[in-house]
């Protein structure tokens, strides 16, 4: 079992920027990926990050260029830039881990989420 835990959600306006991070405990397994989805109103849950322990990036058309995912200085931490910040980024940031299984496909895990609140 893998926890995870986020951090740095809030209220910002339109244009401004927050810096999201999300640490997981130790697992003796390999960690595949981690990266964020975003749960926005009445919307189903998408990928927005993520980046692969090989240090692969993705991002979402949506979030390109203004959202940057790096990791820390410890390997158990990401962190999500973000940038000139809108409206529809709105929602609630979920920072997962995909970790390898000794049998089966890979896990992946899911923090409680933090809220990304923008106001015009």
């Amino acid at each position: 079992q893998v926890q995870l835990e986020e951090s740095g959600g809030g209220l910002v306006q339109a244009g401004g920027s927050l810096t999201l991070s999300c640490t997981r405990s130790q697992t003796r397994y390999a960690v595949v990926s981690m990266g964020w989805y975003l749960q926005a109103p009445g919307k189903q849950r998408e990928l927005v990050a993520s980046i692969s322990n090989d240090d692969v990036v993705y991002y979402s058309e949506s979030v390109k260029g203004r959202f940057t995912i790096s990791r820390g200085s410890a390997i158990t931490t990401i962190f999500l830039q973000m940038n000139n910040l809108r409206r529809a980024d709105e929602g609630v940031y979920f920072c997962f881990a995909t970790v390898d299984a000794i049998w089966g496909p890979p896990n992946t895990y899911w923090g409680q989420g933090t809220q990304v609140t923008v106001s015009s």
